[in-house]
């Protein structure tokens, strides 16, 4: 199985070395970008098999990294999971809005985390 390359968007770095290291003890790449500017460009030049994409970044906010990402079809297929302290119904529906294909509150239980990536990889690949 070839090793699954992901980016995570993350402005803090606590949150940032947490998710990193636990997705590379499961066997990922791990690609990290800390304002969406930086993401964006990430995304686009790895292609990353999936995104893990903090809302409330410097520069350029996580729904609008996403919804540039999939509104351009060289990239719209990337799984991207928002992951976000903001809770409330406004900010999923806003989630939705952007195509995000998934929505996790922080603080975040990283077993649901993996388990979401997992699940979102495996869809992936029957597409």
């Amino acid at each position: 199985m070839d090793k699954k390359k992901i980016l995570v968007t993350e402005d803090s770095p606590t949150i940032l070395g947490l998710v990193s290291e636990s997705l590379k003890e499961k066997g990922y790449d791990v690609i990290t970008a800390q304002d969406g500017q930086e993401a964006f460009e990430k995304a686009r030049r790895e292609n990353p098999d999936l995104i893990v994409l903090d809302i409330m970044l410097p520069k350029i906010d996580g729904y609008k990294v996403c919804g540039m990402l999939k509104h351009d079809e060289n990239y719209a297929k990337i799984p991207i999971i928002l992951l976000t302290a903001r809770a409330g119904e406004k900010d999923k529906k806003m989630g939705e809005e952007v195509k995000a294909d998934a929505y996790l509150v922080k603080p975040f239980n990283p077993e649901e985390l993996l388990a979401k990536i997992k699940e979102l990889l495996e869809k992936r690949k029957e597409e």
